[in-house]
């Protein structure tokens, strides 16, 4: 058997080959998605992650690396005749410096964990996925995670300093440093969101930032979401910049304030929760002026919360979207995808034409700030057809926020999910290019294969290779 020799670099518990073991891993939290990994291992050291990469390249095996499995696009999705290096036993804090504003920290350590421990010295780390109580740091890396707070503080690759990687033959190298700058090619950028096919993260420096001395959340409700779309170009018009800029609409109040209680407007088209923070003084004048702006956008309420209670409450309510719909639909299906905030009515009103075409019902809630949509999909995979039906309507979102001059994601990554969108967005030329940078790190392709950067020939097979031009990859399907 190939994995026979694993067991001279690991020891015999942190290498899993029963069926069973391995079928815990099959899938990440895209769940529709499943394969059984020929192989799981659990190293707990930088040398033994050198050398189940080496053993691999030498022996043509491929690898796919995996943190907490909460992506949504199947990055983790295992390969059946790989190894799936798991590395969930990398979940240390290595050092926390409050001086420098730095903390290494092991690839496992969940995201939320790494704030727990500065906030005694007055200090967070930025970044929050609505997963961060689960998810971890080597994930949102591999993924460039952004979050509620994105909007001000930006996506992952704005809050790093330096990662550690190990290469598919086995060499440890360090990518960036502790200063602001480093010499040579911009090579933690092309790593952060590489989706684990160009090396494995086994370390990671993130910046602290000061936690804000005030904020304070604001509620808006519209009676049309065309209304809350415009609202929100309003505000980044007029030179604001909210620390949180979220919209949800009615499908999704309903759900959330059914499961938390939020204290959101039940009978409202949408609402736009609006994060200031900065000194007192600064925070509640720029309410002020956010609440009169919305107001002239048609808003039919405007809440400012009343304590620091409530404005988590607000906050509680939109972090818990997808398991409030989890709760109303046996399943539902998350996409990702990015538009330009000057199209978001616009493209709002088009995911409920596609919701009409499909015959599926769609919750919207997403970083309204920065454009990123996350429409929930709801279908019953218990239903013949229902979960295609999905996924082509998930796939018309997508080609629609490329028509708006938008991208296939934001945050979750393209995995295997978004293959086929990645026909569209890009050129034949760009997909080589892609495909020759990942030859430099990983020139047998055994780093997470088939993911991310589709081959020219399946994009052939796909019958999408109809670059920027905004045509259809279903013809059956009558555009809407």
């Amino acid at each position: 058997m190939q994995f026979d020799d694993l067991t001279k670099l690991l020891p015999a518990e942190a290498i899993l080959l029963s069926e069973e073991s391995r079928r815990v891993y099959e899938c990440d939290a895209l769940s529709a998605h499943r394969v059984i990994p020929g192989c799981v291992v659990l190293p707990d050291t930088i040398k033994q992650v050198q050398d189940v990469l080496a053993y691999c390249h030498s022996n043509d095996i491929p690898v796919v690396a995996r943190g907490a499995g909460t992506g949504l696009s199947g990055g983790a999705m295992p390969h059946a005749e790989g190894v799936l290096l798991n590395l969930a036993k990398f979940d240390q804090i290595i050092s926390l410096d409050p001086l420098q504003k730095i903390a290494r920290v092991q690839p496992g350590v969940r995201n939320l964990a790494i704030s727990d421990a500065a906030r005694p010295h007055g200090l967070y780390y930025a970044p929050d996925p609505s997963s961060q109580i689960a998810c971890t740091i080597g994930g949102n890396v591999a993924e460039n995670s952004g979050g509620v707070h994105c909007l001000k503080y930006g996506l992952t690759v704005h809050n790093i300093l330096q990662i550690k990687v190990v290469t598919i033959t086995g060499n440890l190298i360090t990518i960036g440093s502790h200063a602001l700058d480093s010499p040579g090619y911009d090579l933690l950028a092309l790593f952060t969101g590489s989706e684990g096919m160009l090396g494995v993260i086994v370390e990671v420096t993130v910046k602290l930032l000061p936690i804000p001395p005030f904020n304070k959340v604001l509620l808006a409700a519209f009676d049309n979401i065309e209304n809350a779309g415009e609202g929100v170009a309003g505000i980044i018009a007029n030179g604001i910049i909210p620390a949180g800029l979220e919209m949800m609409d009615k499908a999704g109040i309903r759900a959330v304030e059914g499961f938390v209680h939020a204290g959101y407007p039940v009978d409202a088209e949408a609402i736009l929760l609006c994060e200031l923070d900065g000194t007192e003084d600064e925070v509640n004048n720029g309410l002020n002026q956010v609440k009169n702006l919305l107001s002239g956008y048609g808003a039919t309420q405007v809440r400012i919360a009343k304590d620091e209670a409530e404005s988590k409450l607000f906050w509680a309510g939109r972090k818990a979207a997808f398991p409030a719909v989890g709760r109303i639909s046996p399943d539902y299906y998350c996409m990702d995808g990015t538009i330009p905030r000057k199209h978001l009515a616009k493209v709002l009103t088009g995911i409920n034409e596609l919701s009409i075409k499909h015959k599926l019902a769609v919750v919207n809630v997403f970083h309204a700030g920065d454009g990123n949509l996350h429409p929930l999909i709801l279908y019953d995979v218990a239903k013949p057809g229902e979960l295609e039906r999905a996924e082509r309507f998930g796939s018309e979102i997508l080609e629609l926020c490329i028509e708006m001059g938008g991208t296939i994601t934001g945050e979750h990554g393209v995995g295997v999910e978004k293959i086929r969108e990645m026909c569209i967005q890009f050129s034949e030329d760009e997909l080589e290019q892609f495909h020759a940078v990942k030859a430099v790190f990983d020139n047998k392709g055994l780093l997470n294969p088939g993911k991310a950067v589709p081959t020219l020939n399946r994009c052939a097979e796909f019958g999408a290779m109809h670059i920027h031009k905004g045509k259809d990859k279903f013809p059956e399907l009558e555009r809407f």
